[in-house]
């Protein structure tokens, strides 16, 4: 059988955080017990709001805890409630971690980039953006056909960079 929890509507009922992080500060281990219990189910509730990943979300919420744990002599009651700067530090350290998770696939994908081959078309684009490699017979824009010598060259190598620009970044 199911026991059934009573919600107090009485504001007294709940633990004072700025007495309990005044004794965290101390290094009173009970008191971090009450501040855990008491805050606990908010900070994941942050977490998971913003990374709207369960594993992610504990991870953060048990490293933002920890941090209540080490920090709680910098809290400042005249800055604002115990409750708030801890959800404070939990939502930071949730945008930290979107953050840091985009970043690295940002790398990975600059390092997939940087070591696959280009494609064919790119490789002999650049094969031919040389000025002396550039064929007689690149298709010019209409104005271009009529310049002659390194005026010419000059055009089909614009062309050439522009279709090399329009490849990569349709790939």
């Amino acid at each position: 059988m199911k026991e059934l929890a009573h919600i107090s509507t009485n504001p007294s009922a709940k633990p004072d955080l700025q007495r309990l992080l005044h004794a965290v500060a101390l290094g009173d281990q009970e008191a971090f017990a009450a501040v855990y219990d008491t805050v606990a189910g908010s900070v994941l509730g942050v977490a998971r709001a913003v990374l709207r990943d369960q594993a992610q979300s504990e991870e953060v919420a048990q490293d933002v805890l920890m941090e209540v744990w080490r920090t709680a002599p910098r809290y400042r009651p005249e800055r604002g409630s115990a409750l708030n700067w801890i959800l404070t530090l939990a939502h930071r350290r949730a945008v930290d971690r979107v953050w840091s998770v985009e970043a690295a696939a940002r790398d990975t994908k600059a390092a997939l980039l940087d070591i696959s081959p280009p494609p064919p078309v790119v490789a002999e684009a650049d094969a031919l953006s040389e000025e002396s490699d550039l064929p007689e017979s690149l298709p010019l824009p209409e104005q271009a056909v009529r310049i002659r010598g390194r005026a010419a060259a000059a055009a089909r190598s614009a062309v050439v960079r522009r279709i090399r620009v329009f490849i990569i970044f349709s790939c």
